[in-house]
C-alpha cells in the first residue's frame, strides 16, 4: 500500500479539525448525541460541509479556470451564488424538520450567519492556490534558466574537445583512437544523462576522469598534473556538468610549456558532501582570455544558486600568481 502523500493527509487533517468545530461549539457539550439532535447544530453541521465543498471547488476549479482565465465577472457571480447556498441551504434543509426554527430569522440574518466562516475558506484556498501557482512559475523560471545556462556550456566542452583531437590527429598521435572512444563515452553522456536534474555522482566523476585523461593527451609532459580521488561517490547524486567548468578553466588557461604550469584538482567525499578543489599557476596566456574565462566560472556558479541554494558555498581565489576554486555542495 502506498503512503499517503503529505498534502493529502494535511488536507485530511485539516478538515476533520474544520468540521469538529460545530460539535466543539455547540451548547450541548455533555453529550455529543443531544447535540447531534439538535437541529441548530445540524444546520451548523450542513454549513460546514458545505464550506469545505466550497473550498475544493473554489481551489481546484474556479480560480484556475476564471480567476486565472480573466473570467472575473464569471467568478464573481459563482462565489456570491456560493455564499447565497450556504446562507440558505442549512436553513431549507432544517426548515423540512422544524418550521417554526427558521421563521424566526430573517433574510439578513440568515445572510450574516455564515459571512466569516465563509469569508475565511475564500482567503485561504485563494491564498493556498496563488502560492501554489508562484512556486510552479518559479519552477519553471528555474528550469528556463538552468536549460539556457547548460547550452551555454555543453557546446564550449565540445568545441576544446575537438580541438585537443584534432591536434592529435595533426600530430599523427597513436592515442587519436583512444581519444575518440573517450570523447564518443562523454557525448554520449551529455546526450543521456545531462539533460536530467541530477544524475548518479559515480557517472559524472567518470566523465571528469575521461576529460583530464584527454586532456593529458595534448598537454606537456612536463606539465605537472595531480587529480585525486577520495571517499565513497556510490549512491549520491549530483547536477550533471557543474565542476567540469572549473577543471576546463583550468586546462585552458593555466598552461603554457615555456612556464611552470601545474594543475592541482582534488575531489573529496564525506558522508552527503563533496569538497571540489582545484588550482593552477597563473600563465601568460591566462591574461588574454581573462575575460573568457570567467563566462563558465559565471554561468557554474548560477546553476549552483539555482540548484543548490543554501546548500553550497563557493569561493573563487584570484591570486597575482595562481586562481583556485573551493567549492563544497552538500549533495542530494
Amino acid at each position: 500500500m502506498k503512503a499517503i502523500r503529505p498534502q493529502i493527509f494535511i488536507h485530511i487533517i485539516g478538515c476533520l479539525i474544520f468540521l469538529s468545530l460545530p460539535f466543539i461549539f455547540s451548547h450541548d457539550v455533555p453529550g455529543i448525541f443531544t447535540s447531534i439532535k439538535n437541529p441548530l447544530f445540524q444546520q451548523n453541521l450542513i454549513g460546514y460541509l458545505l464550506l469545505v465543498a466550497f473550498f475544493y471547488l473554489n481551489y481546484y476549479l474556479l480560480i484556475p479556470f476564471l480567476y486565472f482565465g480573466q473570467k472575473y465577472l464569471s467568478y464573481l457571480l459563482i462565489i456570491l451564488t456560493s455564499y447565497a447556498l450556504i446562507s440558505f441551504v442549512p436553513h431549507l434543509i432544517i426548515k423540512l424538520i422544524d418550521i417554526e426554527l427558521v421563521t424566526r430569522y430573517t433574510l439578513i440574518k440568515i445572510l450574516q450567519e455564515p459571512f466569516f466562516e465563509f469569508l475565511v475558506v475564500f482567503i485561504l484556498s485563494f491564498t493556498l492556490k496563488i502560492n501554489e501557482r508562484l512556486k510552479l512559475s518559479e519552477q519553471e523560471k528555474i528550469n528556463a534558466e538552468l536549460s539556457y545556462l547548460k547550452a551555454q556550456i555543453n557546446p564550449h566542452f565540445l568545441f576544446n574537445t575537438l580541438n585537443s583531437i584534432y591536434s592529435l590527429a595533426i600530430e599523427k598521435s597513436d592515442y587519436t583512437a583512444t581519444a575518440v572512444v573517450k570523447l564518443s563515452g562523454m557525448m554520449r553522456y551529455v546526450i543521456t544523462e545531462a539533460n536530467q536534474k541530477f544524475v548518479s555522482l559515480e557517472k559524472e566523476i567518470n566523465y571528469i576522469r575521461d576529460y583530464i585523461d584527454l586532456q593529458k593527451l595534448r598537454i606537456d609532459p612536463n606539465v605537472n598534473l595531480f587529480f585525486e580521488l577520495s571517499g565513497d561517490v556510490e549512491q549520491k547524486k549530483i547536477a550533471p556538468l557543474i565542476l567540469i567548468s572549473f577543471i576546463e578553466n583550468a586546462f585552458k588557461y593555466g598552461i603554457n610549456t615555456e612556464e611552470n604550469s601545474e594543475i592541482k584538482i582534488n575531489i573529496d567525499v564525506t558522508k552527503n558532501y563533496l569538497h571540489f578543489r582545484v588550482r593552477n599557476n597563473k600563465v601568460n596566456t591566462q591574461q588574454l582570455h581573462i575575460q573568457k574565462s570567467g563566462v563558465g566560472i559565471e554561468n557554474t556558479a548560477g546553476r549552483l544558486q539555482l540548484l543548490y541554494p543554501g546548500r553550497h558555498k563557493l569561493r573563487v581565489t584570484n591570486h597575482s600568481e595562481y586562481f583556485a576554486i573551493l567549492l563544497s555542495i552538500q549533495l542530494s
